[in-house]
């Protein structure tokens, strides 16, 4: 019965005593004897009624009473001997009461007015608002469940907080998520890089016996992780391998396959080199695959002899450090030629650009592509940010000399409003969309196509219709040169464009140092052929006075680490990149400098220009910082940050490129 219910039953019963004492009263009037009779029938009556009222009252509050006591002990006691462990803390985090289970699991010793933290690093604002996580304590798993109440004050305002957390032991189903996480299936597929470039000259027998060391090589290497291989042509291999093993060769940086291929050579005495593509995560096997094709796309676009991981859209890679083996076939080249005339032929209008502070190889590809896109006939223009760029002089001279033709050289306001849906926009010396010297061009762009010589990135240009990239190129120019070979000019190209290219070739190679190849020197040469003029070219190298001097500072500041020339410039210089790059070159002429770098300031953070004779990767090492480039020439760009700091995350950056090759 409710305590109102009771309540109500207590005021009939009290109504119906009074009742039958108005009855005896009403007999009186006809009747004295009866009345007395009747009223002490009715006095016993209700006497013994209310005594028994009484007593049935006591007794049911006493048994509510010892009902409530004996649940409430119940209820602290069941929670107390509950086998999963709990606490109290309160809204500090202060541990208030805890169960005899939290003390055998969790904490053995005493922990009344501990802080929760002091135990279980536990993110307590994160847990009391979602109610739920996970933690990892000691060897084992646990899911946290939050109940808190609020003890509010007469006005109904909050006075104290209590929450009670209750841990849930989820260690086996952890460990049974990690097993089959480990037990997943990811597939790889392994390239010979250049193949046919390493077999086109030796002798059937040789090839057979080259062959036979790079299958048993695979099968050993695939075997040993519990593998399975297929080939699946004469330089590709199919593998799959569970994610345990897969972390494994992670670990060593994939070195036992990477280093494994370079002990095979051909008759020349090249090693071999593999590139592989691993895709992680995919929900198929199916949708692995095609991660693996992307990753393996990825290494040959950064010059092969290295591994990429494609999880998601995230790529990681492993090795990298080879130069690769230049192509002496010109096929991909000629074909590209004949795509990108065509293409020009069907443009109303030809936009070519390079990367933002575009320098001479970017300038002068660009220039020689609009020079041959003109003689074709074509509505052709460079654009270049006049304002901040590293080729000034190139600029200034081929203005100077093509006055006949009109100004090659358009404004981003003025190519924006001509630009068509049949306006092509071609792409000089990067791929990285992040780095273009006009992104809103390249937005408005129905039509892209680019020419790069840069390793590829992560973030590189997806939406090109042609494109021509070959990472051991030595420079943008380079490959242009190659490619206006093949075009159906109407007319010689004109000297100042052979310059321009020229150019671009030198800046890139330091005046045919590094970098260079067979097919280098071929395109130098035909350059020279049109008309190349090298002391003209020579003199757009020319620095003023005052840049020679801030060269000199920088390389005066200098210091050695680890075999690497480190120099600071903190100060904002007019000419502070061409001085940065040229400091960074002469660097390399210190006895005992494997690479240098130069750190120097610029409007929103630092900069950080990077070369190499290729003992010690460059382009690995800034990577790292959010750069790229090539083995011997890179760049990276570090926002709100100081010189000294930059030079903490450089070291930083070399110390682990010398531990993974080491």
């Amino acid at each position: 019965m409710t305590g109102k219910g009771w309540k109500s039953f207590k005021l009939v019963s009290m109504l119906l005593v009074i009742t039958a004492l108005i009855c005896a009263l009403c007999i009186a009037q006809f009747n004295e004897v009866r009345f007395w009779l009747m009223l002490g029938v009715v006095s016993v009556v209700s006497i013994v009624y209310l005594g028994l009222f009484l007593r049935f009252e006591n007794n049911l509050h006493s048994f509510v009473s010892e009902m409530e006591s004996q649940l409430n002990l119940t209820e602290r006691d069941s929670l107390y001997k509950f086998p999963a462990p709990a606490l109290i803390v309160d809204s500090e985090g202060i541990i208030i009461w805890f169960n005899k289970a939290f003390t055998e699991q969790i904490h053995s010793d005493d922990a009344y007015g501990v802080h929760l933290n002091s135990i279980i690093g536990i993110d307590l604002e994160q847990t009391f608002s979602q109610k739920e996580t996970v933690i990892e304590y000691q060897a084992g798993h646990y899911r946290i469940t939050a109940v808190t109440t609020e003890k509010c004050d007469e006005n109904g305002a909050p006075v104290s907080e209590l929450t009670l957390l209750c841990f849930e032991d989820i260690s086996d189903y952890i460990s049974a998520k990690t097993d089959y996480e480990n037990s997943r299936v990811r597939v790889m597929i392994i390239l010979v890089d250049s193949y046919d470039e390493l077999f086109s000259n030796i002798k059937d027998s040789d090839k057979a016996h080259i062959t036979i060391q790079i299958d048993k090589m695979m099968e050993t290497f695939v075997e040993e992780r519990h593998g399975i291989l297929k080939k699946i042509a004469s330089d590709r291999f199919f593998a799959l391998i569970s994610e345990n093993e897969l972390k494994s060769l992670e670990g060593e940086h994939f070195r036992s396959i990477l280093e494994k291929a370079h002990t095979i050579t051909t008759g020349g005495h090249t090693p071999i080199t593999v590139s592989i593509g691993v895709g992680r995560g995919g929900d198929s096997l199916p949708e692995s695959e095609s991660m693996a094709k992307q990753a393996l796309d990825m290494t040959q676009g950064r010059g092969g002899d290295q591994v990429a991981v494609k999880d998601d859209d995230k790529y990681t890679f492993y090795g990298g450090s080879s130069t690769g083996v230049e192509k002496s076939t010109k096929v991909k080249t000629r074909i590209f030629s004949s795509s990108l005339e065509s293409i020009i032929a069907e443009s109303d209008m030809v936009i070519i650009m390079g990367h933002s502070w575009g320098d001479l190889d970017a300038i002068g590809a660009a220039a020689g592509i609009c020079g041959a896109a003109r003689l074709m006939g074509a509505s052709a223009y460079v654009y270049s940010n006049t304002e901040k760029t590293l080729a000034g002089q190139l600029i200034d001279r081929l203005r100077d000399n093509i006055d006949d033709e009109g100004d090659i050289f358009i404004t981003e306001e003025e190519a924006l409003a001509a630009m068509t849906d049949r306006t092509l926009v071609i792409i000089t010396d990067t791929n990285n969309k992040d780095l273009l010297d006009s992104p809103r061009i390249y937005s408005a762009a129905s039509k892209v196509v680019f020419i790069d010589h840069h390793r590829m990135v992560v973030n590189s240009i997806d939406n090109a219709i042609l494109s021509l990239h070959e990472p051991y190129a030595s420079s943008a120019s380079e490959m242009v040169a190659e490619v206006i070979q093949y075009f159906s000019l109407d007319g010689k190209l004109p000297s100042y464009y052979a310059d321009a290219l020229l150019a671009g070739i030198m800046l890139d190679t330091k005046n045919f140092v590094t970098k260079t190849g067979v097919r280098t020197f071929e395109a130098a040469a035909y350059l020279k052929k049109l008309g190349a003029d090298t002391i003209a070219v020579k003199l757009l190298f020319a620095t003023s006075i005052d840049t020679g001097i801030l060269r000199s500072k920088i390389i005066e500041s200098a210091e050695i680490y680890k075999d690497c020339a480190i120099a600071l410039c903190d100060e904002k210089q007019p000419d502070i990149r061409v001085a940065a790059s040229q400091a960074a070159d002469e660097l390399l002429s210190i006895s005992g400098v494997d690479a240098s770098f130069v750190i120097f300031r610029i409007e929103n953070g630092v900069n950080i220009s990077g070369r190499s004779y290729g003992t010690l990767n460059v382009q690995v090492i800034l990577e790292k910082l959010g750069g790229g480039g090539h083995q011997t020439m890179a760049a990276a760009q570090l926002k709100d940050i100081t010189c000294e700091s930059a030079r903490v995350v450089l070291t930083q950056a070399i110390d682990e490129h010398i531990r993974n090759i080491s």
